[in-house]
């Protein structure tokens, strides 16, 4: 699968107060006191009260984007995902964005490795922040800024098969060694309608979203997503599966009207 944006890219786990910042008796690290998630109600509200952390929580994005349509992000968290404490949730902002909330990523034992890869919408240059919350009730915070070219909050009317909408395609890993962790990548057609386009005679065209993905393993829950208007058109994800046992890994992509679909692959472990 290709990747549309165009652009550098780093690994970043932004260091956020630098030398102003106060150290916790947590052994994750420094209390992030300072940063551009402090000015963000939707964040605080996930936050409710919490005082993130800012080291582990890694963003993967361009520096530059000409194509803010289709900006590929990747999200990962430092930390095994041990029964002692796991990450149970990433959640992913754009504050510059009409609505800044991206996306919720929720994780299960089963997801192996709290890692997830997708494509998302930018409004304009901004700090994309990521907050991921763990088991144990710490949250870790990240963010990284990027150049937008040309704005990418609004569908183009040609960049999906409307003739096949709802097609969804899966990769999965048909065998893995026990105790190994398998990639999963699937797509949907889906235009990912924000709501705030018009269309060639000036009229709104509504807004239509996959809102949810959710993946099972014979019925066990291994990964899921709720998904908001900045995600970009033709929706993508790449996540992790860990099985204890093989069987079947159900796909299931939800749009807000209620219709869905589904796809399915089988693995086998040995």
């Amino acid at each position: 699968m290709t990747n549309s944006t165009a652009g550098l890219s780093r690994r970043s786990a932004l260091v956020l107060g630098g030398a102003a910042a106060v150290f916790s008796l947590s052994p994750l690290g420094a209390v992030a006191n300072t940063g551009t998630w402090q000015r963000v109600d939707e964040v605080l509200a996930v936050l409710d009260g919490a005082d993130p952390i800012a080291q582990g929580m890694v963003l993967d994005l361009p520096l530059v984007s000409e194509n803010g349509a289709s900006v590929q992000v990747n999200l990962s968290v430092d930390r095994p995902m041990a029964d002692g404490e796991f990450v149970e949730s990433i959640h992913l902002f754009a504050p510059g964005n009409p609505y800044p909330e991206i996306a919720t990523y929720h994780f299960t034992p089963l997801s192996g490795r709290p890692a997830v890869e997708t494509r998302i919408r930018l409004n304009e240059t901004q700090t994309v922040i990521a907050l991921a919350k763990l088991s144990s009730g710490a949250v870790l915070v990240g963010e990284q800024e990027v150049r937008v070219t040309t704005s990418g909050c609004l569908t183009d009317a040609d960049t999906y098969d409307t003739a096949n909408e709802f097609q969804t395609r899966v990769r999965a890993p048909e065998v893995l060694a026990t105790g190994d962790i398998g990639e999963v990548l699937t797509i949907i057609n889906h235009p990912q309608e924000s709501g705030l386009r018009t269309d060639a005679s000036g009229d709104m065209v509504p807004m239509r979203l996959i809102e949810r993905f959710e993946a099972t393993l014979n019925g066990e829950p291994v990964f899921s997503a709720d998904l908001n208007r900045s995600v970009a058109t033709n929706p993508y994800i790449k996540f992790h599966i860990a099985p204890q046992a093989g069987g079947t890994l159900e796909l299931i992509w939800t749009e807000d009207t209620g219709e869905s679909a589904q796809a399915s692959a089988e693995i086998s472990v040995s």
